[in-house]
C-alpha cells in the first residue's frame, strides 16, 4: 500500500531531517511538506545533519502549497492528534488501527468483515480524497481489495500541532499511547513510532544478529579437548584413573550442551596445560 508521511508547517528545519531519517530506518521514502516556514528547508545544514544519511528521502521530498497537493493517490487519511476535539473522526491507538485497516484490505470492502472492537470505524465524516490513475509498486501497490490506494500520515506544526479542519478531514486519529501524566513527542519521535508501527502491520523486517553465528568445534575437538582435561584432572589429584566413575561422560555431556566454538576449546586446553604444569611444579 502506497505510504506517504505530510508534515504541514513544519518550523524547525532539523524536523525534517529527524522525519527522513525516520522513515528510512522503516524503509518508507514518500515526504510531502505542506507550507514549511523555510522554502529552502530541504537544503538547509540543519535538515542534511539530522538526516544522518537519509539524503535520498530528502531528494525525491516535495513542497506543496496546500494539503490537497499532497494527497495525490491516497485515499486514507491518519490524523496525528493529541489534543481532544469537539468532534472528528474516531481515535484509535496506531497498532489497534492499522490492524483493522489490514484486514479491510484483505478482506475487501463489500465482504463482511468479523465483528471487532474497531467496527464503529466507518470512515464517515471525511472528506473524500480522489485517487490517482496509477499506483507505484513496493510501498506503493494498491490493494487487490479493500480499494484503498495509500495512506497517509499528517502531522501538524510542532506549535500549533493540526488544524480542526485537515484532522476533520481524516479517516481517524492516531494517539501514541503515553505517559498520562507527560504525553509530549518530539515530531521525529512521533514519526519514528508512527513508522514502526506501520511497518510492523504490514510484516517488519527480520532482526539480524550483531555479530556472526560463531563456528561450533566439530566432536573430535571436543575429544582432543576431553582427553587433555583427562590428563590434567589426574595431574591435580581431582580423578582417579582407578575409580573414575561417570566424571569424564557427565564433563562430555557439559560441554556437548555448551556447543564451544574451536577458539573457547583453545582455551580449556590452554587451562588443561596450566594445571598440569603447576601439579607438576609442586613436585
Amino acid at each position: 500500500m502506497k505510504t506517504r508521511f505530510i508534515l504541514i508547517q513544519t518550523s524547525h528545519a532539523g524536523n525534517v531531517g529527524a522525519a527522513a531519517r525516520a522513515m528510512k530506518t522503516m524503509g518508507f521514502g514518500d515526504l510531502v511538506l505542506v507550507a514549511p516556514r523555510w522554502a529552502n528547508v530541504l537544503r538547509r545544514e540543519e535538515t542534511i545533519q539530522r538526516a544522518s544519511g537519509a539524503l535520498d528521502v530528502l531528494e525525491n521530498a516535495r513542497i506543496v502549497e496546500t494539503l490537497d497537493e499532497a494527497l495525490d493517490g491516497i485515499s486514507h487519511l491518519c490524523a496525528t492528534a493529541m489534543t481532544p476535539r469537539d468532534f472528528g473522526p474516531p481515535t484509535r491507538s496506531p497498532r489497534e488501527h492499522f490492524a483493522w485497516l489490514l484486514q479491510q484490505r484483505r478482506t475487501g470492502m463489500d465482504a463482511a468483515p468479523e465483528p471487532s472492537p474497531l467496527a464503529d470505524l466507518a470512515l464517515e465524516g471525511a472528506a473524500p480524497v480522489v485517487p490517482s490513475a496509477s499506483a507505484e509498486e513496493g510501498d506503493g501497490a494498491a490493494g487487490p481489495a479493500g480499494g484503498e490506494t495509500g495512506v497517509a500520515f499528517l502531522f501538524g506544526s510542532e506549535r500549533f500541532g493540526m488544524a480542526n479542519e485537515d484532522v476533520y478531514r481524516c479517516h481517524v486519529a492516531l494517539s501514541i499511547p503515553t505517559n498520562p501524566g507527560f504525553g509530549s513527542l518530539n515530531l521525529g519521535a512521533a514519526i519514528q513510532v508512527i513508522a514502526y508501527e506501520w511497518r510492523l502491520a504490514l510484516g517488519g523486517f527480520p532482526v539480524r544478529d550483531a555479530t556472526p553465528a560463531p563456528s561450533r568445534a566439530d566432536a573430535a575437538q571436543v575429544a582432543g579437548m576431553l582427553a587433555h582435561w583427562e590428563r590434567a584432572l589426574v595431574d591435580i589429584g581431582f580423578l582417579d584413573p582407578a575409580a573414575p566413575k561417570k566424571l569424564m561422560p557427565r564433563l562430555n555431556q557439559l560441554f556437548n550442551r555448551a556447543q564451544p566454538t574451536p577458539e573457547e576449546i583453545h582455551i580449556l586446553r590452554g587451562v588443561a596445560k596450566a594445571m598440569s604444569e603447576a601439579a607438576q611444579a609442586k613436585r
